[in-house]
């Protein structure tokens, strides 16, 4: 074969791989697009859902799963709104603070179509926001549901003591269980389910964040959002219609069907969207619910503060495009919006965004100054 002749081969194998790696572009609505994983070798079309994350077609990728017919839901939505973030304490002493959680287990849709059985505190996924100021003692009262089939229990990352509360909250079905601890050091803390298999309660939902907040408090800003990501391992991928249950081979192998913030696909979208106007300061507290880290980045914005490892207490990193966040691990983020339009804020390890969820929306309004950015805010993009 001529010198000539393998490069023209190679060079038309670099274009296709190039055209292949194209991961996705923004519609109108803002969301992803992708261009790998929805094509079918069935010829069926995937769906582009109201986030804009593909739901690939039925008997794609993989062989097609029959599933059990959906279960009646027990609540409207699993997803807790991202505006439900605790208010800020407001105190300058320390003072004795009790929270009441409940753990109850509830079916809910993961998507249109789509239902899963969720373990939960207060029935959504996270858990509510607690919040706190340094220095005071929380007691915490941990109740379960009659009705749950599971004992369930809490271990916070913000204790000072074995277990984190857990060894002291094993609370069965229509029981409660109480444990007080002082909160000891300012940061942003996970909190979840410590009851064997510890994997599976938390896979299921058991998770959420608590802030202690620094002496002096945290500086006010326009809009607060509280954000969690984590994984959902089912007996099929996602877009499959029926009834999915727990996958424990597929969350030993770390192999998700779903990736998602706040509880389910969609959650932070349209008209659960965050929203802001031009000029508007945003703090957002995020947290890994489950057992990947995050690459979080919030495409066309600028983080001008991260404060890693949610360490509100200490100086914080400026002028960053993505963060690291580990399992187990929150962060919170700081940035002024200069141009409205719709933001994506996803996991960067993009198909966990574009293919199985992990993508959010913030609509920020008001008017356009060109000298920022002269281009569309809406339309084709990233």
């Amino acid at each position: 074969m001529s010198g000539a002749l393998t490069g023209a081969l190679f060079g038309a194998l670099a274009i296709a791989l190039a055209t292949a790696l194209v991961v996705g572009v923004v519609g109108a609505s803002g969301g992803l697009r992708s261009g790998g994983q929805a094509a079918s070798s069935s010829g069926a079309q995937p769906t582009i859902l109201p986030s804009g994350v593909v739901k690939p077609a039925a008997g794609g990728a993989a062989a097609p799963v029959a599933l059990p017919a959906v279960k009646a839901v027990g609540v409207p939505t699993i997803a807790r709104p991202a505006s439900a973030v605790a208010p800020a304490t407001g105190r300058t002493a320390p003072a004795l603070v009790r929270v009441d959680l409940q753990t109850q287990e509830v079916v809910a849709e993961i998507e249109k179509g789509e239902t899963y059985t969720y373990w939960t505190f207060n029935g959504t996924v996270p858990g509510p926001m607690i919040r706190v100021r340094v220095g005071d003692t929380v007691e915490l009262h941990l109740k379960n549901s009659a009705s749950s089939i599971m004992q369930h229990s809490i271990d916070l990352h913000a204790v000072n003591g074995p277990g984190g509360g857990a060894t002291a909250t094993q609370t069965n079905a229509g029981q409660e269980t109480v444990v007080t601890f002082k909160a000891l050091n300012p940061g942003l803390y996970v909190y979840h389910c410590a009851t064997a298999p510890i994997p599976m309660h938390i896979a299921n939902g058991m998770y959420g964040m608590i802030l202690v907040e620094p002496e002096g408090g945290l500086p006010p800003v326009d809009h607060e959002f509280y954000v969690m990501q984590a994984e959902l391992y089912t007996t099929a991928r996602l877009g499959v219609a029926g009834h999915h249950d727990f996958d424990g081979l597929k969350m030993d192998d770390e192999s998700p069907d779903y990736v998602v913030f706040n509880g389910k696909v969609g959650s932070l979208t349209g008209d659960n969207a965050m929203t802001a106007k031009v000029g508007d300061k945003v703090r957002i507290y995020f947290g890994v619910g489950g057992f990947l880290p995050s690459s979080l980045h919030l495409i066309g914005e600028i983080f001008d503060k991260v404060y890693p490892e949610g360490a509100v207490g200490s100086a914080p990193n400026t002028n960053v495009q993505t963060t690291l966040v580990p399992a187990g691990g929150a962060v919170m983020v700081e940035f002024t919006i200069n141009v409205p339009g719709t933001y994506l804020l996803v996991d960067h390890a993009l198909p966990r965004a574009i293919d199985k969820g992990a993508a959010a929306q913030i609509m920020v309004s008001g008017e356009q100054d060109k000298t920022i950015y002269s281009g569309p805010t809406s339309g084709a993009g990233h």
